[in-house]
């Protein structure tokens, strides 16, 4: 339905507090799940980006692969194996994750950004990789397990990022970190890390101290009943996540998500926010109205969080 002229302007006014607000703060866009296999709801979330980046907001823009590297790996005749629910990266798999998400993602997001008339730029070669990892070990009663070519980010090239930012141009970071213990001089190919895409963004927010990390998942938010949109939280606190975690509510590939999302809230970024983006321009709805579209995780009693009754949020 098109909207009235007087409801348009206050549209554009509710929207001009939160752009002042966020003019030259950084705001981690996370993407990947089952949202890299449509391109047009990709396509309307970067057109989302593009508008932030025109309004002097500094996005930022961490994706995974979806399903496109488990097809490859099928098609190369990789089995996938998982350790305790993640998967294991051998150098074989690890070689199809590098090029999945260098040459075949990043390269079509960086390229439709740019179609859509915006100014892009792909970090993940060389001097130009803003990433670094090291291998992570889990433990299980005592006894490490390795996961492989598996990792965890330990810095981000903050200045790197700042550069193309304040420069109005976006960078689009794909979920691999390079680790430069391991790696050849006549082979530099061999330092990737194969990164969960959320923690790779939580990382990211955490050590530019972003404004906000939106993680865009193709679920509503945290809903109490996941067959029932209307339990969706359109607000939770740092600690009513982790009693819903224990108590079951939150559970499979949600915990990973919401657990960035508090490493994030720990490490100073103000808000972390899920939004479904099937939806469109959720970005946007999400980040410039009060009452948002999905679920924002806070810190505990935080100034400006919102009371769990009201119907409403307040940045």
């Amino acid at each position: 339905m098109e909207l009235a002229p007087e409801r348009k302007a206050s549209v554009l006014i509710e929207a001009l507090g939160y752009l002042r607000r966020f003019r030259h703060r950084f705001i981690v866009v996370k993407l990947g799940g089952s949202l890299m296999d449509n391109p047009g709801a990709l396509s309307s979330l970067l057109e989302d980006v593009l508008f932030l980046a025109t309004a002097g907001v500094w996005p930022v823009v961490v994706h995974g692969g979806g399903k496109s590297i488990d097809r490859a790996s099928a098609a190369a005749g990789i089995i996938t194996r998982k350790v305790l629910g993640r998967r294991y990266t051998d150098p074989a798999t690890m070689e199809i994750v590098a090029r999945v998400l260098r040459s075949e993602t990043n390269a079509w997001m960086v390229h439709e950004a740019r179609r859509l008339g915006g100014r892009a730029v792909a970090l993940h070669t060389g001097a130009m990789h803003p990433l670094y990892g090291e291998r992570l070990l889990l433990r299980e009663k005592s006894q490490q397990i390795d996961l492989g070519l598996v990792g965890q980010v330990h810095r981000v090239d903050v200045d790197l990022i700042r550069d193309f930012t304040s420069a109005g141009v976006i960078p689009v970071i794909p979920s691999l970190a390079y680790d430069s213990t391991t790696v050849e001089p006549a082979n530099p190919e061999a330092g990737w890390l194969n990164i969960n895409a959320d923690t790779a963004a939580a990382a990211v927010a955490s050590q530019l101290k972003a404004e906000k990390l939106v993680l865009v998942t193709d679920t509503p938010g945290v809903l109490l009943n996941r067959k029932d949109p209307d339990s969706l939280q359109p607000s939770l606190t740092d600690s009513r996540c982790r009693e819903l975690i224990a108590r079951g509510v939150i559970e499979e590939g949600m915990i990973p998500k919401v657990e960035a999302c508090l490493d994030a809230l720990a490490s100073g970024v103000g808000k972390t926010h899920m939004i479904d983006g099937r939806l469109p321009h959720a970005l946007l709805l999400e980040i410039f109205t009060r009452t948002g579209i999905g679920t924002e995780i806070v810190p505990d009693n935080p100034a400006n969080s919102k009371p769990a009754a009201e119907n409403t949020r307040h940045e």
